[in-house]
């Protein structure tokens, strides 16, 4: 997994955890985005190699997305609006235009966001349990699913160019440290 230059903020743990229903109505909204994410990379000309691999990231997010919707179910949760996370906002704003440029910065952001939520789920599989064994349980099932697209991701980018990913990896990995420091009052996993 990536070093990190920054650590989730200890706020982000406490904040979670008192309100696991807002946390899965985001994470819902997380599996669906992921979906359509990886669908919106088939756009791309050097990446048409790899819509198998983007089809089945996207089928395993929409599945993830639909168990998601059981647990909201299970616990009487009503599945409510998106919102913004300025994490995941700052990131993708900071994807650059012009394809080539374009692909890559996608993909590496894509990858970083897999990679926190590999982190973060990891986190919850941990620091949950004593409020709710099932979903700890389920969180816990999930860290390889998101730690594979994380690689996935990253491969595909260093194949189209690895010196330029490696650039942007770093680039990015800067942002994400000045991003995660930023307050979000939400209860969110981004």
């Amino acid at each position: 997994m990536l070093l990190w230059r920054e650590k989730i903020p200890g706020t982000w743990l406490p904040k979670v955890r008192s309100d696991l229903a807002a946390v899965l109505i985001d994470h819902a909204h997380l599996e669906r985005k992921a979906a359509t994410s990886a669908l919106n990379l088939e756009k791309y000309d050097e990446l048409h190699g790899h819509v198998s691999e983007l089809n089945a990231i996207a089928i395993e997010e929409l599945q993830h997305f639909e168990l998601v919707l059981g647990l909201l179910r299970e616990r009487g949760v009503a599945f409510t609006g998106a919102r913004k996370s300025p994490w995941i906002s700052g990131m993708m704003q900071a994807v650059r235009k012009g394809r080539r440029h374009q692909v890559i910065d996608h993909l590496v952001a894509c990858a970083l966001i897999e990679g926190r939520s590999c982190e973060k789920f990891q986190i919850l599989a941990e620091s949950i349990r004593d409020l709710d064994a099932g979903l700890a349980d389920f969180y816990a099932g999930l860290v390889e699913s998101e730690g594979n697209h994380y690689a996935t991701y990253l491969i595909m980018a260093r194949q189209i160019d690895l010196e330029e990913t490696e650039r942007r990896l770093d680039f990015f990995l800067d942002l994400d440290a000045r991003l995660i420091r930023e307050p979000n009052p939400l209860p969110m996993l981004h």
